[in-house]
């Protein structure tokens, strides 16, 4: 195991009816701006129970942010952050909608008009204004760490920012909030926290038993959930247990002290920011061949994952190992995510050639060996795992 030092400060809200806590949460003298999405929390009841909690205070809104967040849309919010001298930012949704208040509260706190090139690119955040979230869509983790993915839809970009300053003050999950969601979105979310595991646990060998049980316990949680919560979205078990593995996904607790790849999330953004696919499908489009192709440098943890997450015992290393990466694209497939670029009108090899040649121009080597270059994303993407599996 790896040397750490672990800092989470985030307070976990968990449960029924915890939305009404945002009246001892947001302090009364501060300036609040709301942000969220389309306005699905207009029909579920939850922009409600988030106005009436917060009654009395100074409050703002600002609507519109969009699955993958773009950047353009951002700076909106941020131009009204300045404008109204907002001090408290807080976001009501999914993932897409904190990772968009993670870059406003960043960009709303500096002078500089430059956000892309110096929050993004450069990741530069020496402050950045007070957040809390009410989630609504478990998948990102983004509730509990300082990550966030933006899209900059003139550039073709989609890219990750990360800083110890973005954790959330606070953050209410309720997995009531989750029973309207359309199931294409449950499913979005099973996947990305999946693969969110995948992406600590599948690597190097470290001798980490405690990350290793805890990664395979969400693992198998996941699912055991995955048909239930799709069959019955008002089972209030079934959704806090998904909330709770979802928060854990990319909370940083499972990736302690070990080596995290990080390669399948790396090659989807840029597929999503391409082809407007949806962030889980894009990594269901990618992990069945990365996996396949780092087969030995990810042998052992490989042949764990197929021992312990699916009880394949049977036959030699390469045998256990394309039955565990079949049965993980089955999984996603049964929830209704493909990992076929044909399913969503895009040409492999099109596409192979054109998502490689980005990374082959940045000189950029993915992986928690560094050793994913341009031309073997090529190669990923036209394994025959990724493409008829």
């Amino acid at each position: 195991m790896k040397n750490f030092t672990h800092y989470n400060p985030t307070k976990i809200v968990f449960g029924k009816d915890t939305i009404k806590s945002l009246e001892e949460l947001l302090p009364d003298e501060r300036r609040i701006l709301i942000v969220y999405g389309g306005g699905s929390i207009k029909k579920n009841g939850v922009y409600d129970q988030v106005i009436n909690s917060t009654k009395g205070k100074t409050v703002f809104e600002f609507s519109g942010i969009e699955c993958n967040p773009s950047y353009s849309t951002c700076i909106k919010a941020v131009e009204l952050v300045k404008k109204e001298n907002i001090d408290f930012i807080l976001a009501v949704g999914g993932g897409s909608v904190l990772d968009a208040v993670k870059f406003i509260a960043a960009a709303g706190a500096v002078e500089s008009n430059d956000y892309w090139e110096l929050i993004v690119k450069k990741g530069i955040i020496e402050k950045v204004i007070d957040f809390g979230t009410v989630l609504t869509l478990p998948a990102t983790s983004s509730e509990m760490n300082c990550k966030a993915v933006i899209s900059n839809l003139e550039t073709h970009e989609k890219l990750p920012i990360n800083n110890p300053l973005l954790y959330p003050v606070f953050s209410i999950l309720d997995p009531e909030t989750t029973y309207s969601l359309p199931l294409k979105q449950v499913a979005n979310g099973v996947v990305d926290t999946y693969v969110h595991v995948l992406e600590q646990y599948l690597t190097t060998d470290l001798n980490t038993a405690v990350q290793d049980r805890w990664s395979e316990s969400l693992l198998t949680t996941l699912i055991e959930l995955a048909d239930k919560v799709m069959r019955e979205p008002n089972d209030y078990d079934s959704r806090a247990n998904l909330m709770f593995a979802a928060l854990f996904g990319n909370n940083g607790f499972i990736g302690l002290g070990v080596d995290q790849d990080w390669a399948t999330h790396k090659i989807g953004h840029e597929i999503t920011a391409m082809y407007g696919v949806d962030h889980a499908q894009s990594l269901a489009i990618v992990l069945p061949g990365l996996l396949s192709l780092q087969r030995k440098s990810k042998q052992k943890k490989l042949l764990a994952y197929a021992r312990n997450v699916w009880g394949i015992t049977m036959g030699d290393s390469n045998v256990v190992i394309d039955e565990a990466i079949t049965r993980t694209s089955l999984f996603f497939q049964s929830v209704g995510i493909s990992g076929r670029f044909v399913d969503y009108k895009i040409d492999p090899e099109e596409a192979a050639e054109a998502i490689g040649n980005i990374f082959i121009k940045r000189d950029s080597f993915l992986g928690e060996n560094q050793d994913i270059s341009g031309e073997v994303v090529k190669k990923i993407l036209l394994n025959r795992q990724c493409l008829y599996s």
